[in-house]
């Protein structure tokens, strides 16, 4: 099966149409087995094998049909790992978009994302610092460095401040808490505990609706002060009354002490309120964090009682957070300088590339190049809004590039290749927020075009752990790498740690009760002799005599880019053979003696000699 292509189920299908015309010709050249060293296990010698095709074009429903059928693209260059043969085998996986469940490291990516765009995220100055993207991250680290000192005096303080205000709000607490007890709203004769007010986190403050206020601190006394009570008093009394009508419920215990708390909130500019049995102390003026917009300072010392006074004021050294502008733009693949100084700073600072090796021409075959035939929109469902064919999404951040995604929108998925960020902007996770951002962005277009419905991640390689992440994004299927049918990954991970090849349709056949010998899809057949022929389908050309010299010079050894599509490889196929759903065969395109002939002409040509 390896190496072999064919026509696509869906320009057969679409054959009547008048649109599959407009969708051009699929041209592949053989370039035969190809090995190299892995860059997944680090193996000097060539025992990465895989079979490679360089295609002059192909249309996005041949591609579709080869990723179907376990192919990936570097550029222009088709490969499929030979799976029996090859040291890390790489199966195709994919997520059905509509299914997908995120994950709480996932939901906190897409969080801290958020909170950047709000301004309400603590960043680094040297993030805020660096505007100019020519600035490297190395002169950003060596000014992160010196200042390292300085950063660690500044955290000890601001955990000291801290302390000192936590404890503050608990002993003015503890004043209302007494009071409350001498006037007879607690039972005087209990013993109440004490109060402990704790800082909300980052991650944990919630926004009002009116986005005016910011969570800071919160207690829940309340709780502890209804239990103790109802503890000290007769079960006889208490038993009948339920909590909501107990007037010593925690809710109405923290409305009493939150209104005794006014005098505090006006003094220090603290919002107090009660919700839900918890005391919340809220910033009153505007959306801050500790650290970034304002702080609590301490105040003169009061001699009698040793108590320390704070208010709330604005930083004079920190601005005011400000909300951020992120745009995500989505274009056509072409060379965009812009771009490919972002792709060289990337790689020199993130993969450790040499300035030699990230050459202009290496990243126009590597990322810019693209075979597919470009789809533009019909207007009706069978065309996403966008078209068919190589997209860059680009992500901008206040006019800032900082991240690029390589992608290919087929009529079944998006297929993701690439992704490159910006070095300082390494903290807000980038590529797992662009793999939320596609998948979102398939459930969005689904609606427009009911075919597209999954998300490509490339290949797994489960014997490399540092590609076992793409499992994170489920749930996800694997692709059999004999009969290309598309296998849990549930079910396929406890056979992968097992060996690294699996037939992975067997296992899934025998839980069945059906035969595990080797199916082949009743609809696919050899090129041999079938008369069948539809003339509205797509063209097909495997030029054998004429090989073109650049497939052999593109950049489909990957390792030095670290790609999703890593180790391009080589697929075994001794013979080159075209494999075709329903039998369209008389009108592929062969090459013979430097001339394209179709097949029937061919055929007509030999039975004549």
């Amino acid at each position: 099966m390896a190496g072999k292509t064919r026509k696509s189920e869906a320009s057969t299908s679409s054959s009547s149409g008048d649109n599959n015309n407009n969708r051009g010709e699929t041209v592949v050249s053989d370039c035969g087995r190809r090995r190299s060293s892995c860059g997944y296990c680090k193996s000097t010698s060539s025992t990465s094998v895989s079979h490679g095709l360089w295609a002059h074009s192909i249309t996005v429903d041949d591609y579709q049909d080869l990723l179907d059928r376990g192919w990936r693209r570097s550029g222009s260059f088709l490969y499929k790992p030979e799976m029996e043969k090859t040291c890390c085998p790489s199966y195709t996986i994919r997520l059905r978009a509509s299914d997908f469940v995120p994950s709480k490291e996932q939901q906190r990516v897409s969080k801290r994302i958020q909170r950047f765009v709000d301004g309400t995220l603590e960043v680094k100055k040297s993030v805020e610092a660096t505007k100019d993207p020519s600035i490297s991250a190395s002169a950003c680290s060596e000014a992160s460095s010196s200042g390292t000192k300085e950063s660690l005096s500044n955290k000890n303080k601001e955990k000291n401040v801290g302390d000192h205000i936590t404890n503050y709000l608990s002993e003015q607490v503890d004043n209302v808490i007494r009071t409350c007890s001498e006037s007879g709203q607690f039972p005087c004769s209990v013993q109440l505990p004490k109060a402990s007010v704790k800082k909300v986190s980052q991650a944990k403050r919630k926004l009002l609706v009116e986005g005016a206020e910011d969570l800071m601190y919160s207690s829940n006394i309340a709780f502890q002060i209804a239990a103790t009570i109802r503890q000290a008093q007769s079960i006889a009394k208490d038993a009948s009354r339920s909590a909501e009508d107990n007037p010593l419920s925690p809710k109405i215990i923290a409305e009493k002490l939150a209104a005794s708390l006014d005098q505090l909130a006006n003094t220090n500019g603290l919002a107090i309120r009660a919700c839900n049995g918890h005391i919340n102390f809220y910033t009153a003026t505007t959306q801050v964090s500790s650290n970034e917009d304002s702080h609590i300072a301490l105040g003169a010392q009061e001699s009698a009682t040793e108590r320390k006074d704070f208010s709330l004021r604005k930083s004079s050294v920190h601005p005011q957070g400000k909300r951020r502008r992120l745009e995500i733009r989505l274009k056509r693949s072409s060379f965009d300088p812009e771009e490919f100084a972002l792709y060289r700073r990337y790689q020199i600072n993130v993969h450790n590339d040499t300035l030699d090796l990230v050459s202009e021409s290496s990243y126009r075959r590597f990322l810019v190049d693209t075979p597919l035939v470009p789809v533009q929109p019909t207007g009706d469902s069978r065309v996403p809004l966008c078209g068919f064919g190589s997209f860059h999404q680009q992500y901008v951040i206040d006019g800032r590039l900082v991240a690029v995604g390589v992608i290919d929108i087929l009529p079944k998925c998006l297929s993701s290749k690439y992704l490159f960020w910006d070095p300082d902007f390494a903290f807000l996770s980038l590529g797992k927020y662009s793999a939320l951002q596609e998948i979102g962005w398939v459930k969005e277009n689904e609606v427009h075009c009911p075919s597209l419905q999954y998300y490509y991640l490339g290949y797994y390689i489960h014997s490399c752990s540092k590609m076992r992440y793409k499992a994170a994004y489920c749930p996800s299927e694997l692709l059999c790498p004999l009969r290309y049918q598309w296998v849990p990954f549930d079910i396929a991970q406890p056979l992968l740690d097992r060996k690294p090849y699996v037939v992975l349709s067997d296992f899934v056949l025998l839980q069945n009760g059906e035969s595990s010998q080797p199916l082949v899809p009743e609809n696919v057949m050899e090129v041999q002799g079938d008369e069948n022929h539809n003339e509205d389908s797509n063209d097909v050309l495997i030029d054998g005599d004429d090989e073109e010299e650049d497939g052999d010079d593109d950049e489909e050894d990957d390792d030095e880019f670290e790609s999703d599509d890593d180790d391009s490889g080589p697929d075994s196929f001794g013979q080159t053979s075209v494999e075709i759903e329903n039998g369209n065969v008389s009108d592929i395109l062969i090459g013979l003696k430097g001339s394209r002939l179709r097949y029937k002409v061919c055929n007509l040509i030999l039975c004549m000699i």
